[in-house]
């Protein structure tokens, strides 16, 4: 089915970690001539493959994705490269009469997306690994309380917890000698229209059960053993932002000797309902999003409706029967 015009919206389903914006992509793949790009920042590694649930290769050859098993895990994949990837692959897509359909939750490229983001220095790794040791004597909300010191605006945005971005704003901070959120504040949004964007938002006690539930699945599939391969990789290190990802880090932590096996599936539960809560956290700060339960009756058909009355001023083909 082709698409005569070049000018359709770019789609947006978000929300979550397992709240199921994989499989309804697919349905909307299964009626509408979409294709798929991640926006997920564990996606983009090769190597990284159960701990992350991505797509099958079966699926992803019946179905275009793209933005998947681009980087190695040693490399590192910014914000900035993500937006400047995406906005390509959007034009690309148009291009084919096809509509970008993005999909994932990573919160900093949907922003670098909607919002812009900065030219940032670049931090050292011998700064990371300063940092790091302060978080491992002191713990990450003491590092946090000096974000604070350095750079309210940004500390307010960030979670006591959340080692990766405490990190980077402190980096930031020492590197430039100005606050992230002064950087921040000059940029402008990577995409000309802003895209039409829905998010999935369970029930909480229920996201959280589906997660334990996942991360068992990937255990049962071979998780551990996937996380042994990547270490074995001789420029890989636990200081890579792959080997930051939930699940990944706490199994590597594990085969370093830290703890019980138990204790670190524990962990990695535990980090994956903290990750859905910080995501959940991002998303009720934008407006523009419009929200789904997907456990209600019929969720999909009606997200399904609506998005078609959406696309019908550009697609007329778009109306439902």
């Amino acid at each position: 089915m082709a698409v005569a015009t070049t000018s359709l919206p770019v789609i947006v389903l978000t929300g979550p970690t397992g709240a199921g914006k994989s499989d309804w992509a697919l349905r909307l793949a299964a009626e509408l001539p979409v294709e798929i790009v991640s926006v997920d920042s564990a996606l983009v590694y090769r190597g990284m493959d159960i701990g992350t649930a991505k797509p099958l290769p079966e699926i992803r050859a019946r179905v275009p994705h793209h933005l998947i098993d681009i980087v190695d895990p040693e490399e590192t994949y910014s914000a900035g490269r993500f937006a400047a990837d995406a906005v390509a692959l959007i034009a690309a897509i148009r291009g084919r009469g096809r509509i970008p359909l993005l999909v994932g939750g990573t919160m900093l490229y949907l922003r670098a997306l909607t919002a812009g983001i900065a030219p940032l220095p670049r931090g050292t790794s011998e700064l990371r690994r300063d940092i790091d040791a302060r978080a491992a004597r002191a713990g990450w909300p003491v590092l946090h309380a000096e974000l604070a010191r350095l750079d309210p605006q940004a500390a307010a945005r960030i979670h006591p917890n959340d080692p990766q971005r405490i990190q980077r704003a402190l980096e930031v901070c020492y590197v430039s000698g100005q606050p992230l959120s002064v950087l921040q504040r000059a940029t402008r949004a990577a995409l000309p229209e802003p895209p039409l964007r829905w998010a999935l938002a369970p029930e909480r006690g229920a996201l959280h059960e589906a997660l334990a539930l996942r991360f068992e699945r990937m255990m049962r599939q071979g998780l551990l053993a996937e996380v042994a391969r990547l270490r074995a990789r001789p420029g890989l290190t636990a200081e890579h932002p792959a080997m930051r990802a939930v699940g990944y880090r706490q199994l590597w932590a594990y085969l370093a000797g830290s703890g019980t096996l138990e204790e670190a599936v524990a962990r990695a539960i535990t980090a994956t309902r903290q990750l859905a809560k910080r995501q959940m956290t991002w998303l009720r700060a934008d407006r523009a999003i419009r929200w789904v339960d997907p456990q209600v009756t019929d969720a999909y058909e009606s997200w399904s409706r609506e998005l078609r009355r959406e696309l019908v001023g550009f697609w007329p083909a778009a109306a439902l029967p």
